[in-house]
């Protein structure tokens, strides 16, 4: 089975530390482990960046040899375009995940730039939504 690439963007890197009280108390470093554990099959990739350009270049680098890719664009979602552009340039299906629940925030959260150039989106269910995604590509998606 080829690679899934989990990709995060901005500000994901402080999970654990940032807003609690929305994004939950966990390092994804620490999630990432779990996922390892519980997908011992699948050959898990994960990158984060808080530059778009960098998330940009590695959707390039990845999208056309990994089995799928899972990207929480952060704020990126709603306000990038090079982003989606990036998403729709690519042959790997992108399935787009927040930890919060992007519609019971902000106004402005409740747009997704990128969600028409994904396969698929999950939203709300705390870092479970990364496993929701991951089971949905291993029994859905065909190499």
């Amino acid at each position: 089975m080829k690679n899934i690439t989990i990709i995060n963007g901005p500000n994901l890197n402080l999970l654990g530390k940032r807003e609690p009280h929305i994004y939950g108390k966990q390092a994804f470093v620490d999630y990432f482990d779990h996922l390892k554990r519980i997908f011992p099959s699948i050959q898990l990739d994960y990158f984060q960046s808080n530059i778009e350009g960098h998330i940009i270049d590695k959707l390039h680098k990845v999208g056309f040899s990994t089995k799928a890719i899972i990207l929480n664009a952060g704020a990126y979602t709603h306000t990038s375009l090079a982003i989606a552009d990036a998403i729709a340039s690519i042959n790997s299906p992108v399935i787009e995940v927040h930890i919060s629940n992007v519609f019971s925030r902000e106004a402005i959260r409740h747009t997704s730039l990128i969600a028409a150039n994904c396969k698929g989106s999950v939203s709300g269910f705390g870092m479970q939504s990364y496993e929701m995604a991951l089971h949905y590509i291993v029994n859905h998606i065909k190499e």
